[in-house]
């Protein structure tokens, strides 16, 4: 009965060890000083998202779209664990992300404007799922200044998946 409940013991702190462990792989300071979440997008054509923060664990997903926007939600060394626009999470490395801004555009297809005004001109009209480099978000206007596809406009904020409704991005 005592080596049961040694045995108990034993695999209760192991389990509480290997829970301590991830939780503070969770809760690790932002090895970026970054604030979290974030939106960055990808650096490389093909970059590996992974289950955990290393090459040691298994590749789950390969995106093959540069410049496409991702939420970082946390930071463990040198690995980023994203959101993608579907939800889907892992880890991918901080080498194949750049900081330089991209949204996607959702829905239908939107029309781009010369200013942040719904009665300007049109631009261009952009299909869902297009990529767009933001220029600026102005944080008191529901509106961002990108280019997309050699045309540069505006766009309004619930248009795009890549930033925050509040976010001032200059």
């Amino acid at each position: 009965m005592l080596k049961i409940a040694a045995i108990s013991v034993s695999i209760l702190l192991g389990l509480a060890f290997a829970g301590a462990e991830y939780a503070s792989a969770q809760e690790t300071p932002k090895a970026s000083g970054l604030p979290l979440p974030r939106f960055v997008s990808l650096r490389s054509e093909e970059v590996n998202m992974r289950t955990g923060p290393g090459v040691q664990y298994p590749v789950d997903w390969v995106y093959k779209r540069r410049n496409m926007p991702v939420e970082v939600l946390a930071e463990f060394g040198t690995w980023r664990k994203v959101r993608d626009i579907q939800g889907t999470q892992g880890w991918v490395h901080q080498s194949l992300l750049s900081s330089n801004r991209w949204v996607t555009i959702t829905g239908q297809a939107r029309t781009m404007r010369r200013r942040a005004d719904s009665n300007s001109p049109a631009v261009a009209r952009i299909e869902p799922g297009a990529n767009a480099q933001v220029a600026e978000c102005p944080e008191e206007n529901g509106w961002c200044r990108m280019t997309a596809g050699g045309y540069e406009g505006w766009l309004r904020r619930v248009e795009v998946w890549g930033v925050y409704p509040r976010e001032n991005i200059k």
